[in-house]
């Protein structure tokens, strides 16, 4: 049987709680892994670094549950710590294919034919390999947006960027994937 999904008062309230933090940690990982799995998965990760990353991210939101001060939803909060987490992921993953003199886009778009998690059509093939062309910031905002339509608002909580900033982003990267997908065919 499902178990039912708690409201965020309700679960903050929990995890600050010491006699309650450990089963209520369990249900903010139960209610909120999948949704975060997707949002690391999008970015073209591949689904063992993706657990690894996660792992990291609900270790980070252990570790500093005391800290959340609710100013932002629970959601918005854990999306940032998964984010970071993904960008630290990228950021050591670029160093190490530029010292090995290789291109991480065209690694991780070369993933995606080899991806047995990965069940689109080509058409879906093609957008993502050309959502994997973006620059690193950019392929973060179209996700959000494009995929969870998450609120500008919401985004620049995530990210720690204008909604200027990030609207400008989305609009940069539609028309790189538009040439992108335009050029394949």
């Amino acid at each position: 049987m499902p178990q039912k999904e708690i409201d965020d008062q309700e679960l903050i309230a929990k995890l600050q709680n010491e006699a309650t933090r450990r089963s209520a940690f369990n249900v903010l990982v139960t209610q909120y892994q999948k949704r975060l799995y997707w949002q690391v998965r999008k970015m073209g990760i591949s689904h063992d670094d993706t657990d690894d990353i996660l792992q990291n991210a609900f270790i980070k939101a252990w570790t500093n549950i005391d800290k959340f001060r609710g100013e932002s939803s629970l959601m918005t909060w854990l999306y940032r710590i998964a984010t970071n987490e993904t960008l630290d992921f990228l950021s050591s993953a670029h160093a190490k294919h530029t010292a090995a003199n290789t291109d991480l886009n065209d690694v991780l778009a070369t993933e995606i034919h080899n991806d047995v998690y990965f069940d689109g059509d080509e058409a879906q093939r093609k957008l993502k390999a050309a959502i994997e062309q973006l620059p690193e910031k950019q392929r973060i905002v179209f996700n959000l947006r494009y995929y969870d339509e998450m609120p500008y608002n919401q985004m620049s909580e995530v990210l720690g960027t204008s909604e200027g900033a990030l609207k400008a982003s989305y609009h940069h990267a539609v028309k790189k994937i538009e040439e992108f997908v335009l050029s394949v065919n």
